[in-house]
């Protein structure tokens, strides 16, 4: 792959161009899979405002560089893009992007569940939301957790 697997931008990103640039001249891809997050409106029961997102440049790709050859050899699949955005965000504004290809959809939907699951829980991103009741830092859920631990 010559494109690069990992984006960390405050620029938005367009999905089709994303996915046919992961697949351009991949004649072994019989499916793609993806994924976008979006900031919604509500969480915990309060109205979010906007969420700003901030990472540590060069241990956050890392992070996710592993995470995807991790998905390279586990689910054997032909390429990956994940980007995160990160700034300032507004409701319906999109996230992220996990893009998998592979031969055969069974492995692109689990590599891309997999690496999602991962970007949730181990990739160093800290997410602050703005609400009614003022600014708030975002855990990690118990069910990201619980959803990561079964590919353990």
């Amino acid at each position: 792959m010559t494109a690069a697997r990992v984006s960390i931008q405050t620029q938005d990103f367009d999905l089709s161009a994303e996915i046919a640039a992961l697949r351009a001249g991949d004649a072994r891809v019989g499916a793609v899979c993806s994924f976008v997050g979006t900031v919604r409106d509500r969480n915990e029961g309060d109205t979010v405002a906007s969420m700003e997102l901030e990472h540590y440049p060069g241990m956050t790709e890392k992070s996710i560089e592993a995470i995807i050859d991790k998905a390279v050899a586990r689910f054997g699949i032909h390429g990956a893009r994940v980007i995160h955005r990160i700034g300032l965000l507004q409701p319906m504004d999109q996230i992220v992007l996990v893009a998998v290809t592979s031969a055969h959809r069974g492995k692109s939907f689990e590599a891309c569940e997999y690496i999602m699951d991962y970007l949730k829980s181990e990739a160093p991103f800290w997410k602050k939301e703005q609400t009614a009741q003022g600014a708030r830092w975002v855990d990690a859920r118990v069910s990201d957790e619980q959803a990561l631990a079964r590919w353990q």
